[in-house]
């Protein structure tokens, strides 16, 4: 009987038991990309299989639920809104990095294991744009990832050569670039640290008199 209850998951909606589901699912298919089984995924969650398929049609939809979970920005978006602005700016921009760099691993090891395992990217399956995944939607992303940055420079608005939105869009560069290096072999990079002396105080070293 308990075993039982365990797997109707009581209490649940098909929303948040697709949300569970999701959450579950994703390492699976960041490990095994097309090959994860819905019966893995149900072990993983603690649920019959059956329960899957009351609310995803199929694994297909699975898959693409997963894929729009690791794109959306949400989760990144409300790292960056907790940093606090009481600590100085080259901690809180290096907090914002180290979120950027997380979402883009994470959305990597999904899309990568997927690409991998012979599927790619369907146009339903990037919440970053509207419904269809248009460019419009994933515009506003990248327009919030940007407020919400702009946000951690306010502080120093007065101080700043750019307006903040500017220097946020800049950073956020900064930020991507870093986070997805060029392909090939390159030598080591700079650490976030030597990054962020550099994009606050300019390439040029302070000549002595």
């Amino acid at each position: 009987m308990e075993n039982a209850s365990r797997r109707r998951a009581p209490g649940m909606s098909p929303r948040q038991r697709r949300e569970m589901i999701v959450r579950t699912a994703l390492p699976l298919v960041a490990e095994h990309g097309t090959a994860v089984t819905t019966g893995q995924i149900a072990r993983a969650a603690g649920i019959g299989e059956a329960t899957i398929f009351r609310v995803f049609a199929d694994k297909d939809e699975l898959l693409d639920a997963c894929v729009a979970e690791a794109l959306r920005p949400d989760h990144v978006l409300a790292e960056i809104e907790e940093i606090p602005l009481d600590q100085p700016l080259p901690a809180r921009l290096a907090e914002a990095s180290a979120a950027i760099e997380a979402y883009l691993v994470r959305m990597g090891m999904v899309i990568g294991a997927l690409h991998a395992t012979g599927r790619g990217l369907r146009g339903s399956g990037d919440p970053r744009g509207g419904e269809d995944g248009a460019q419009p939607g994933r515009e506003a992303a990248m327009n919030r990832t940007r407020d919400a940055i702009a946000e951690l420079f306010e502080p120093e608005r007065d101080r700043l050569r750019l307006s903040a939105e500017q220097t946020a869009s800049l950073f956020m560069g900064l930020a991507f670039t870093r986070a997805r290096p060029p392909a090939g072999p390159a030598p080591s990079g700079p650490s976030v640290e030597e990054c962020l002396d550099v994009f606050l105080h300019g390439a040029l070293r302070e000549e002595t008199a």
